[in-house]
């Protein structure tokens, strides 16, 4: 069986992670693409385009300006451990032995707007870029 859960707004790249085993993203080609689109927003069209504050549209604006490949465990994190949802608390990753590890590796998926479908140990970089933004790129116009 596979569980598929939606990513988390809330992110937490300050703490070390529990594992250092990682994967990366199978998507992360179109993922680049998708920042080489995101970098040309000014803070202000970001923060239409997700109806958010200016705020938080000026730290997505430097997130994706700071964006770079390749990820490493220096640059990046484990989506299971970055995220921090009620799903994720409530997943208590943070606890997860080596075997919770692998099992969720082959059992669980995320969805997100930026990545598209992730394993628990892909790593990641810091965004927002929810899976419904209507956000016109090469391939569409929108993320689906």
């Amino acid at each position: 069986m596979l569980t598929v859960i939606s990513p988390a707004k809330s992110l937490d790249f300050e703490s070390s992670p529990r594992t250092n085993r990682f994967s990366d993203p199978v998507f992360l080609s179109s993922s680049r693409h998708l920042i080489s689109e995101l970098r040309k927003q000014s803070p202000a069209q970001i923060s239409r385009l997700m109806k958010i504050s200016p705020k938080l549209g000026e730290l997505n604006a430097d997130r994706y300006r700071s964006w770079k490949l390749p990820f490493t465990p220096e640059n990046a994190k484990q989506a299971l451990l970055a995220f921090r949802g009620d799903v994720y608390m409530g997943l208590e990753a943070d606890t997860f032995s080596a075997r919770d590890f692998t099992f969720s590796q082959k059992h669980l998926r995320i969805l997100s707007g930026l990545y598209g479908v992730l394993k628990p140990l892909d790593l990641i970089q810091p965004y927002r870029l929810e899976m419904g933004t209507r956000f016109a790129n090469k391939r569409g116009k929108d993320l689906y």
